[in-house]
């Protein structure tokens, strides 16, 4: 008996580790790995960096926001989305009890209310707690990084002015490059400004942005080999999924053999296989000349970075690239296209 008692505690005990490793396993996926957050983790390469604009206190909670964000393994647009939590909500300073002029109970650089169980209120007013439970709560956000930082932070903070972040988000981005150099990491090695946007595809830009040839080309010829990944430039919602060829358009459900499933040619109009993005402030990007029906949908959301289609030559094209069009408008059109060169560079972005 005393064999059979030792064996059945060591299947019990066997039984509590895989337990306790499946546990663990879902917490990580629930969390992203390698921590708190994903292992696309950014670098704070100036932690003494006072961004332009702050003031000394400002910039000390901005640097414990990125600190934080470092050590739980935050992926670097989580720090921008904190960081505009904390402009719009205390401008970046760790407020105290305002007496009258407080909303409730709200206390420290995110509002937090002890009443709503984010601490007690000498917990809340230390920065490194607060920015911690903000990453927490963030990171339990179902695709917090495909959403808009407004999305996201509203997500946490369930304000009454879910519209509020959207307009710190430039500012945030720039005060998290203070702190990182200009560019954070993405999953697949390619970089990603604090701005949220990134290349689209690697290559190098042939024809440009409506040049005295081709007064009629709206966007920028990025050259790549066919196959290879094309990449949504910044988060946001696909909006229009369509083969385009000589004049004539299909949009989803598409059948078998559909016209845009061959090369192109320099004498046959159209985009071919494209894709529209819609981002935030209403800017749509455009992908053309895919060698096959792209892989989302209209409908969907879409994080920087994340795959949508493979460069082919289909449509108007002499030989694989893509055409990368960007327009500062919903629904895109040829009266609000703009020179993709020059708004990424804006956005910190090289083509």
């Amino acid at each position: 008996m005393g064999r059979v008692a030792a064996l059945i505690v060591a299947l019990v005990a066997a039984v509590l580790l895989l337990i306790a490793g499946t546990a663990a396993g879902v917490v990580s996926a629930m969390l992203g790995g390698g921590g708190y957050g994903s292992g696309c983790a950014a670098t704070v390469t100036a932690p003494g960096a006072v961004p332009a604009g702050l003031t000394a206190e400002q910039a000390r909670n901005a640097g414990v926001i990125v600190a934080v964000g470092e050590r739980m393994r935050v992926p670097g647009r989580g720090w921008v989305v904190a960081v505009a939590t904390a402009l719009q909500e205390s401008n970046l300073i760790n407020l105290g009890n305002l007496g009258d002029a407080n909303d409730h109970d709200s206390l420290g650089l995110f509002q937090q209310r002890p009443s709503q169980g984010w601490g007690t209120p000498e917990q809340i007013m230390n920065p490194d707690y607060a920015v911690t439970k903000f990453y927490e709560r963030l990171l339990t956000v179902p695709g917090w990084e495909r959403l808009p930082v407004t999305e996201a932070a509203q997500a946490v903070q369930r304000s009454a002015y879910p519209d509020a972040y959207a307009k710190h988000e430039p500012r945030a981005s720039a005060i998290v490059a203070a702190y990182t150099g200009g560019t954070l990491p993405t999953c697949d090695g390619g970089p990603i400004a604090p701005s949220g946007w990134r290349r689209p595809v690697a290559g190098t830009v042939g024809s440009g942005f409506r040049t005295s040839d081709r007064p009629g080309h709206d966007g920028v010829d990025i050259m790549s080999p066919k196959g290879t990944v094309l990449r949504a430039a910044s988060a946001g919602v696909v909006v229009r999924v369509r083969c385009n060829i000589g004049g004539n358009s299909w949009d989803a459900p598409f059948g078998p053999g559909m016209p845009c499933d061959v090369d192109g040619t320099p004498t046959t109009g159209g985009c071919g296989w494209y894709a529209e993005v819609r981002h935030a402030a209403d800017v749509v990007t455009r992908y053309c000349h895919m060698v096959r029906q792209p892989i989302v949908r209209v409908g969907q959301s879409v994080a920087a970075g994340q795959s949508i289609g493979y460069v082919g030559s289909s449509g108007n094209s002499s030989g694989p690239h893509l055409h990368f069009e960007i327009h500062t408008g919903y629904p895109a059109h040829e009266g609000n296209a703009v020179d993709p060169v020059s708004f990424m560079t804006q956005k910190g972005v090289r083509l």
